[in-house]
């Protein structure tokens, strides 16, 4: 090949990518994505076009217009899930928090659940020898669903205990994420299934739609015990979670019409990732009523139309009052919820926001670190918990409504991942979070505007960076 051929090549070569990166970002602004989104796209795509081009095909599509299930199918599945709950009769509903009532019934269909004992767990070594002892005495069915499930001690010790009860003839039901658990050996799986155990991933991730799976993961942590006693938080099955002192995790251990609100998910994951339909009543029993507290159940996910989510956060912050006190391991803040936790301040209401001082991802701090100068500014207080990782996910606001779940307050939980949300309404509920909140407050250093501010600039500049990342994260 001569000198003028090699350039002939080469401007081929050229053209066709030119094009190629313009066909992909007339593509991302056709997705009418937030221009945040966008934005970060279309900068990843010019500026880093080889490795832009393959992290987009990974992890830059949008799928919110695809449907894992149908919406009809989705309300189908649950008015069956709910039917011996009698749902749509009258309740007293707080009329405080009606439009975030109705906003979760009609963008989830996410009906108002009565009387539940709920217990607060958050020692994760007492949590982990309740859950155990709770599947130990399992009589009919266990079914479970978790982000990670490692084949380490705590994984073991579930593991043996899961197959001994499916070889006494305990219907068992297991759900794990494909990539969270991708260096789990076969094998593990293997010797569950061997015994009876059934299990199915939500989304399979193979080729050829590798592309369009890897990015969404099933964050989701249930426990379903009889259809009696459930759990859900921020748990997963792992040393890191079960025996690590410098671990701060939120459970809930339900019972009642909350455990039956749990199952209805649990199932509606079971029929998604492509195994039978269980409609048997058997999975719903006659729920005993323990308090006067309210409850709904509410999921999020990719294919979901609306973020609801993210709409229920909004909702609650700027609906708040007297208060709002928010946990989580990772804050990075859409447009929207970065300006509704400004709004609250700015309005009158304490808005205090709990994280690690340190994460388990040092990519996230810096991009974190970026909202903080605006938000302190806005009167927002901000501690950062010192020398323990806080991976709770809760918020409790005017002494009455209570949220746990798995969703974090960043990007990937309110428009990414599968996840799934317990909206308390409950006095008693509220004060033992608001108590809670305090107490950890004890192991917390306030950050303060004016000490904030003396930071380096190169450090200002490097986490303001790092931000404009933050919705791809």
């Amino acid at each position: 090949m001569n000198f003028f051929q090699s350039i002939d090549v080469n401007a081929t070569i050229y053209i066709v990518y030119a094009v190629l990166i313009a066909g992909v970002v007339i593509v991302v602004i056709s997705e009418n994505r937030t221009p945040v989104k966008t934005i970060a796209w279309m900068v990843v795509l010019i500026f880093v076009p080889v490795a832009g081009l393959i992290i987009y095909y990974f992890f830059g599509q949008d799928t919110r217009r695809m449907r894992h299930i149908s919406e009809k199918k989705y309300k189908e599945i649950k008015d069956l899930s709910f039917k011996s709950l009698a749902y749509n009769r009258n309740i007293n509903i707080l009329p405080e928090y009606a439009n975030l009532i109705n906003l979760l019934k009609n963008s989830n269909f996410s009906p108002v659940l009565q009387g539940s004992e709920i217990e607060i767990l958050t020692d994760s070594a007492k949590t982990f020898d309740s859950l155990l002892k709770d599947i130990g005495n399992a009589k009919h069915h266990i079914h479970m669903e978790f982000f990670i499930f490692k084949n380490d001690s705590a994984g073991k010790r579930v593991k043996e205990i899961l197959m001994r009860k499916a070889e006494e003839g305990v219907e068992v039901r297991f759900i794990y994420d494909n990539v969270a658990n991708w260096l789990v050996p076969k094998w593990f799986y293997n010797e569950m299934k061997k015994s009876g155990v059934q299990i199915t991933s939500l989304m399979k991730v193979h080729f050829p739609k590798f592309a369009k799976q890897v990015n969404y993961r099933n964050h989701r942590k249930v426990v379903v015990i009889d259809g009696v006693t459930a759990y859900m938080g921020g748990m997963n099955i792992s040393d890191n979670y079960t025996v690590n002192p410098n671990w701060r995790d939120t459970q809930l251990r339900v019972k009642g019409q909350g455990a039956l609100g749990l199952q209805a998910s649990f199932l509606i994951d079971w029929y998604s990732s492509g195994e039978a339909w269980l409609d048997d009543e058997k999975y719903f029993p006659e729920a005993q009523v323990y308090t006067g507290n309210l409850m709904q159940i509410a999921t999020g996910g990719p294919y979901s139309l609306y973020h609801n989510l993210l709409q229920a956060t909004v909702n609650i912050i700027i609906g708040a009052k007297k208060y709002i006190y928010l946990q989580t391991p990772y804050f990075l803040p859409s447009e929207s919820l970065f300006l509704a936790l400004q709004m609250a301040s700015l309005s009158g209401v304490d808005v205090r926001l709990m994280v690690s001082e340190k994460s388990d991802s040092p990519y996230v701090d810096p991009a974190a670190h970026s909202y903080y100068a605006d938000l302190l500014e806005a009167g927002i207080k901000i501690y950062e918990m010192v020398g323990k990782f806080i991976h709770a996910k809760t918020i409790v606001a005017d002494d009455m409504l209570s949220v746990t779940g798995s969703a974090n307050l960043d990007f990937r939980s309110f428009e990414t991942n599968f996840e799934i949300n317990g909206y308390i309404y409950d006095p008693e509920i509220a004060r033992r979070n608001r108590e809670i909140f305090f107490r950890d407050m004890q192991e917390c250093r306030e950050i303060k505007f004016e000490d904030w501010m003396k930071r380096p600039g190169w450090r200002r500049f490097f986490d303001s960076t790092v931000r404009l990342f933050a919705p791809m994260m």
